[in-house]
């Protein structure tokens, strides 16, 4: 990649750092859903630690193992007759669950997609609900948790 060079911020160019507040969610067949929150984008290797006796430096060697995706979290805010998250924790039974695909987009000022990252066969793991508090001032926050099987990133 080429030294970027300087722009005047009118417009998404190589020197500016993208944002982090405009995005947009899929999840399966429902598109551009509204969330507050996204975390859990990340991908590790097991370390391997090897040493054979009679190595002479008395020292270890790392390997990379197998490969972990954490999981998706995905956190809005909790409106009235929506039911979008709990449909989804729902619909496993007895083990069962169609995976589906989530994306997620991060978008420029025009709201074109600039990266996105694939998660295959993920499903719901979890639902928390948010907590009361009579003297917050504060949204309702609901959250959900998701499973997946690694992702793919494309920019």
């Amino acid at each position: 990649m080429a030294t970027p060079v300087p722009g005047t911020g009118g417009e998404q160019d190589q020197f500016w750092p993208m944002p982090k507040y405009y995005f947009s969610v899929d999840i399966g067949d429902l598109t551009d859903i509204s969330f507050q929150d996204v975390a859990g984008i990340d991908i590790e290797a097991d370390v391997i630690e090897y040493r054979h006796g009679n190595s002479p430096d008395h020292g270890t060697i790392i390997m990379p193992g197998i490969k972990k995706s954490g999981d998706i979290t995905l956190k809005k805010g909790t409106f009235a007759n929506d039911d979008l998250l709990i449909d989804q924790f729902s619909k496993i039974s007895l083990n069962t669950y169609e995976r589906i695909t989530i994306v997620i987009r991060l978008l420029d000022e025009t709201g074109t997609p600039r990266m996105s990252w694939t998660f295959n066969n993920a499903f719901p793991k979890q639902i928390t609900g948010t907590d009361l508090n009579s003297t917050a001032s504060e949204v309702s926050i609901e959250t959900i948790v998701f499973s997946h099987q690694g992702f793919v990133q494309e920019v």
